[in-house]
């Protein structure tokens, strides 16, 4: 008898975005069934998407044959997770390597999920038009199909590298800081958008130099009627003048207007305040999916928050992860001041993991994320908010309007990290690349082709794509411009992270 193997589509919370990934869900399906079937097994489907962890529980939970998960659009990891914990078969995430739709995004994020909760479980891939015709992708398929899992090649992980003296002294005079005083990670809300190897608690940043304080996000709302119209008029005309372009009213988004743009900068004093209130180092702010029906979006003040040139500014940036993500509020926060310690500037950026393709000859991956990136990397001024633009963010996710800060991110050198939880352990990615200027016929083919209203870096993270697809244990990443890569490995280790470094070679 064949053997049978249940697929599912693992979903959005939000129901929208599951109706419009539904087509592409069932193209994706339909792929894999025949796939399967060439292969010689029975596939069947799970109907409906699994938008609550009480789906994954009620759907797959009773499931013992081995599970596919169709990952084609964002989706949340306990949507899967919380079927499947505490159970062994065997389990695959397997996505169409598109950057329409961020399936792949979906994927890295529940593949950490995943390892939380110590599920094993393999990933596949492919950007074919026909998956049976993938003979790479067909190969991997039937190692999965008759032995439970894939195994990928691990020669670009290691376990450190060489680091200088300087780089040692670097790092060892950063750590005292640490020491002598923890950062202080102010939490609005908590994780969200099902990151739960995005969230760390006490127990975990203890040991590393860090301690997080949380407060509640009805506190923004709250505490916003109280800011004066002042304040509010002299932040609009900074970032105005400093050269943030708003696409005010644009593309039929007429409810986008300078109203929209005053009342997240009211959102972005309010939680200034706040984080010099509790004498904060650096900031997760969950926004969705809390606020999202009540205030603008947060990507206008998290950019603002990771740029020097900002409103009220102190001179200093404050480190700031979108959707409270301390796996990139931590190492973003070490990199700044591995950055300061250097003389560099110290601007990190959040980005998405969104999507990639070879150009000339080397793969680049399109690093993507609503905001939260700075004004640093359209322009390398300090002190200007040039190059910098903000549009709406899509009206089907985001009912109220505001925002982004986007931008085309400049060429340079790179440093980039990632923090996680393995084995109830604090582990730390480290790696170098570069972001490279692209043609811009390319450029908007790319940027088109994933969400154009988001800031964008096309980057060469010095691994392959299957490297990163397979191993990364995050669907976020932290980019410093400079080569501090010694320095963050020493830090890391300094600090007690488990250190593994992505690198073709060290």
């Amino acid at each position: 008898m064949a053997q049978r193997i249940a697929l599912f589509w693992p979903g959005d919370a939000r129901t929208i975005p599951n109706e419009l990934a539904q087509p592409n869900a069932e193209e994706a399906t339909a792929q894999m069934e025949r796939a399967l079937r060439k292969l010689g097994c029975a596939p069947y489907r799970i109907e409906g998407f699994l938008s609550k962890p009480h789906h994954a529980i009620d759907k797959l939970g009773r499931v013992d044959d081995p599970l596919i998960g169709i990952c084609v659009h964002w989706f949340y990891g306990p949507h899967t997770t919380e079927g499947v914990v505490g159970k062994d078969q065997p389990l695959l995430l397997a996505s169409n390597f598109s950057g329409q739709w961020p399936g792949l995004v979906g994927l890295l994020n529940t593949g950490a999920c995943l390892e939380l909760v110590d599920r094993r479980h393999s990933r596949l891939w492919t950007d074919a038009a026909d998956w049976t015709k993938d003979p790479a992708f067909m190969a991997r398929l039937e190692e999965w199909c008759t032995r439970g899992q894939i195994t990928w090649p691990t020669d670009e992980l290691h376990d450190s590298a060489p680091v200088d003296a300087a780089a040692w002294r670097t790092a060892k005079q950063v750590a005292h800081g640490f020491r002598d005083r923890r950062a202080l990670l102010l939490m609005l809300g908590d994780t969200s958008m099902g990151m739960t190897n995005g969230y760390f608690g006490p127990r975990l940043l203890a040991r590393h130099g860090f301690s997080e304080h949380k407060v509640d996000q009805a506190w923004i709302v709250a505490r916003g009627k109280d800011v004066a119209q002042k304040r509010i008029d002299d932040a609009f005309a900074f970032v105005r003048d400093k050269g943030i372009q708003f696409h005010w009213r644009k593309g039929g988004d007429d409810d986008f207007t300078e109203d929209a743009t005053r009342e997240q900068l009211r959102d972005y004093l309010v939680v200034k305040d706040l984080l010099e209130e509790y004498r904060a180092d650096c900031l997760g702010w969950q926004y969705q999916l809390g606020l999202i029906t009540l205030r603008p979006p947060s990507d206008l003040s998290e950019g603002l928050f990771n740029s020097t040139c900002r409103p009220e500014s102190n001179g200093d940036t404050v480190a700031t992860a979108t959707e409270a993500d301390q796996g990139n509020a931590v190492p973003m926060e070490m990199l700044k001041r591995l950055l300061k310690a250097k003389g560099l500037h110290q601007a990190v950026m959040f980005h998405d993991v969104r999507w990639g393709a070879e150009h000339q000859g080397r793969f680049l991956w399109v690093l993507l994320n609503s905001g939260s990136c700075g004004a640093y990397a359209f322009n390398h001024d300090p002190d200007s908010l040039r190059g910098a633009h903000s549009y709406r963010q899509p009206k089907l996710y985001f009912p109220v309007p505001g925002g982004t800060l986007a931008g085309e991110s400049l060429p340079g050198a790179i440093t980039w990290a990632r923090a996680y939880v393995k084995g109830d352990r604090l582990w730390m990615d480290v790696g170098r690349g570069e972001v490279v200027k692209l043609p811009p016929a390319v450029r908007d083919a790319w940027w088109n082709g994933t969400t154009r209203q988001w800031p964008f870096m096309a980057a060469d993270l010095g691994i392959s794509r299957d490297t990163l697809m397979a191993h990364y244990l995050s669907n976020h990443v932290a980019v410093a411009y400079g080569d501090v890569f010694g320095e963050m490995v020493a830090l890391s280790q300094e600090l007690g992270f488990r250190v593994r470094v992505l690198a073709r070679e060290v």
